[in-house]
C-alpha cells in the first residue's frame, strides 16, 4: 500500500475568520499562497459538479486538493457527457440557468467561450396529444375539451375554497395547488413511472423543494403577465424559464474544464480510484482509494469532502459509525435510470429539448432530442439523436434487459407514440445511471437527521455535499452552491455557512428573479450563518 500525505494546517487572516453572524463572505476570493501561513489539505471525494465546485475553489484558494473519481475516463457524474460514434448525449437533460449570480459568473469563468443560449421547449405527451408547457390556455382547453376543462376548473375552485393546510405527501400537496383533477392529468403517470411508487407515498418535500412557487394561475397565465406588465417580467419561476444557456458539446464539457483549471492551479483530479476507506485518526484523514486493478493507496488530509451517495458511508468510515447511523443510511432509497439512445435518419420528429409522456400504456418517462439542447451534439452529417429514459430500480426487469432488448423497446415505443418509424432507426445504445435520484419517502427525513447529527459530532472535517453526498434532489446550481459554502468554510478555518441551508428554502429554487441579486445577497439567503 501507498502512503500520500498533504500535511500542514491552513491560518487565515483575522478579518475573514471573525466575519459576523450576517456579514456575508465575499464572492470566492483567490488569496494568494503568500497570505496563508500554511497548506491544509482536502481530499474529495467525487467529480461531478459539487466535487469539483468544492476542488476548484479551494484550489483558487491555495489549498492543497485531490479529487478522487471512481469513473476511470469521465468527469461530471451524472452531468457527464458520454459519446457514441460521434454522437453526444446528456444523462438526465442540464439547463444551465440559476437564479444565483455567482453561479452564472462561475459558468462564465470555467467556460468563456461555449456557453450557447438555447431556447426551452417542451411538451406532454397525454392521451395521444401534445401539450405545451408551460400550458397555452386556449390550446389546453380545446384538446382537454369542453367537459374536462370545466371538471378542472372546478376541482381547482374547491381546492382553493377547502384548501389543505397540512399536506402529508405528494399527491395532496399537488392537488391543493392544481385540484385532484389537474394533478391526475399532469402529474399522477409521470410522478410515479419516475418515483416507481404511489404519489401518497413520496414525501410533500419533494414537492415543496422542486414546484414551490409553480401554480395553476402563473403555469397558465404567467407568460401573458410578463409579457404585458412591465413589473412581473424579472419574476420567472425557475421551472417555467423560456431559454438557458448551454455547453456547446454537453454537460460534460463544463466539467471537463473545470477539471483542467484544477489541475492548472496545483489540485489533482485522480481517475479510476474509488475511496473505499476514510479513517480519522489522531487528527487527520486517511483516505484510502482503489483502482480497477485492485491497487490501493492512502491519502492523507485535513479534511473530506464527501459526494458519494450517503446509503455508502458506514462502510466507507472509521471508526464505525453507530448501529443506529447504519441502519438510517440503509434506508435511505434511490432512483435509477436508463437511457436508450437512438440514431435515427430523415427529419427531425419534433424540435423540443424533451417531452414528458404521461402515458401508462408505454414504459419511458422521458424523451429528449439532443440536437435541440445543441446542434453540435450530433457530427457533422449525421442524422437525429433521442433518448428515451426509463426509471427504474437497480436489479429490476427493466435494468436488468440486455441492452439489445431495450433498444428494441425503445425503437417500439418511438413508433407508437409517433416520433420515429423503426425503419428510420439506425443504431443505439444504453447508458445506466444508479442512483440517479435520491427518493423522499415518508422516513428519509428522520434518516438523515440521525446520520447528519453524529458525523457532525463524532467526524470532524468531514464534509457532506451535493445531490447525493447529502440526499436531497438538488440541481446541478444548488449542489456547487453547497460545494462553495463548505469551501468557505475550509478557506477560512471555521464554520461560517450551513450548505445544508441551501434549498432548504424552496423559493431559493423556483420563484427567483431571472435577474436576482448580488453574489453576497444571495449567498446571505441561501445559507445560514453561525456563531
Amino acid at each position: 500500500m501507498i502512503m500520500r500525505s498533504g500535511l500542514r494546517r491552513m491560518s487565515f487572516s483575522s478579518q475573514e475568520a471573525n466575519q459576523s453572524r450576517t456579514e456575508p463572505a465575499p464572492a470566492i476570493p483567490a488569496p494568494s499562497i503568500d497570505s496563508i501561513e500554511t497548506r491544509a489539505s482536502v481530499a474529495v471525494i467525487g467529480a461531478g459538479p459539487a466535487g469539483l465546485t468544492a476542488a476548484y475553489m479551494l484550489a483558487k484558494g491555495g489549498v492543497d486538493v485531490t479529487v478522487f473519481e471512481s469513473d476511470p475516463n469521465l468527469v461530471g457524474g451524472i452531468s457527464r457527457t458520454p459519446e457514441y460514434k460521434g454522437y453526444r448525449f446528456d444523462i438526465g437533460g442540464h439547463r444551465f440557468f440559476s437564479k444565483s449570480k455567482e453561479i452564472e459568473a462561475l459558468w462564465d469563468e470555467i467556460l468563456p467561450d461555449d456557453m450557447l443560449v438555447r431556447p426551452r421547449s417542451s411538451r406532454i405527451f397525454y392521451r395521444g396529444k401534445f401539450f405545451s408547457y408551460p400550458l397555452r390556455p386556449l390550446e389546453a382547453f380545446l384538446k382537454l375539451g369542453w367537459v374536462e376543462s370545466l371538471r378542472c376548473g372546478l376541482s381547482y375552485l374547491r381546492a382553493r375554497i377547502f384548501p389543505n393546510r397540512a399536506p402529508r405527501n405528494f399527491e395532496e400537496w399537488v392537488s391543493d395547488r392544481f385540484g385532484s383533477r389537474l394533478f391526475r392529468i399532469f402529474f399522477k403517470t409521470y410522478t410515479e413511472k419516475v418515483w416507481g411508487m404511489p404519489c401518497t407515498e413520496i414525501s410533500a418535500d419533494w414537492a415543496a423543494q422542486r414546484i414551490k412557487g409553480l401554480s395553476l394561475l402563473n403555469a397558465v397565465f404567467g407568460p401573458l403577465l410578463r409579457r404585458f406588465s412591465p413589473s412581473s417580467r424579472g419574476k420567472v419561476v425557475k421551472t417555467l424559464i423560456q431559454s438557458f444557456r448551454y455547453p456547446r458539446f454537453g454537460p460534460g464539457m463544463m466539467w471537463e474544464a473545470c477539471a483542467t483549471k484544477i489541475r492548472a492551479l496545483g489540485g489533482r483530479v485522480e481517475m479510476g480510484r474509488r475511496v473505499v476507506g476514510c479513517l480519522r485518526e489522531k487528527g487527520k484523514w486517511h483516505v484510502t482509494t482503489e483502482s480497477e486493478a485492485g491497487e490501493r493507496e492512502t491519502f492523507t488530509a485535513d479534511h473530506v469532502i464527501s459526494s458519494m451517495p450517503v446509503r455508502m458511508l458506514p462502510k466507507a468510515l472509521s471508526p464505525s459509525p453507530s448501529p443506529e447511523v447504519q441502519s438510517a443510511a440503509s434506508s435511505l432509497k434511490y432512483r435509477d435510470f436508463l437511457t436508450v439512445v437512438l440514431i435515427c435518419e430523415g427529419e427531425a420528429a419534433f424540435s423540443d429539448n424533451w417531452i414528458y409522456i404521461h402515458e401508462p400504456r408505454v414504459k419511458v418517462g422521458r424523451i429528449q432530442n439532443f440536437h435541440s439542447w445543441s446542434p453540435e451534439m450530433s457530427p457533422e452529417g449525421g442524422g437525429l439523436c433521442y433518448g428515451l429514459e426509463y426509471f427504474c430500480n437497480e436489479g429490476d426487469d427493466l435494468w436488468n434487459r440486455t441492452n439489445e432488448e431495450l433498444l428494441e423497446l425503445a425503437s417500439y415505443e418511438m413508433e407508437w407514440l409517433g416520433l420515429a418509424r423503426r425503419g428510420s432507426i439506425a443504431d443505439g445504445c444504453v447508458v445506466r445511471q444508479p442512483k440517479a435520484y435520491p427518493v423522499y419517502d415518508e422516513s428519509y427525513a428522520a434518516h438523515m437527521a440521525t446520520i447528519r447529527k453524529e458525523v457532525a459530532r463524532d467526524f470532524p472535517g468531514f464534509h457532506m455535499v451535493g445531490r447525493n453526498g447529502m440526499h436531497r434532489y438538488n440541481n446541478q446550481d444548488h449542489s456547487m452552491m453547497t460545494a462553495i459554502l463548505v469551501a468557505r468554510n475550509i478557506i477560512a478555518g471555521r464554520q461560517i455557512y450551513d450548505p445544508w441551508a441551501v434549498n432548504e428554502d424552496a423559493e431559493y429554487h423556483e420563484t427567483a428573479s431571472a435577474e436576482s441579486q448580488s453574489p453576497t445577497a444571495e449567498v446571505a439567503e441561501a445559507a445560514v450563518c453561525l456563531a
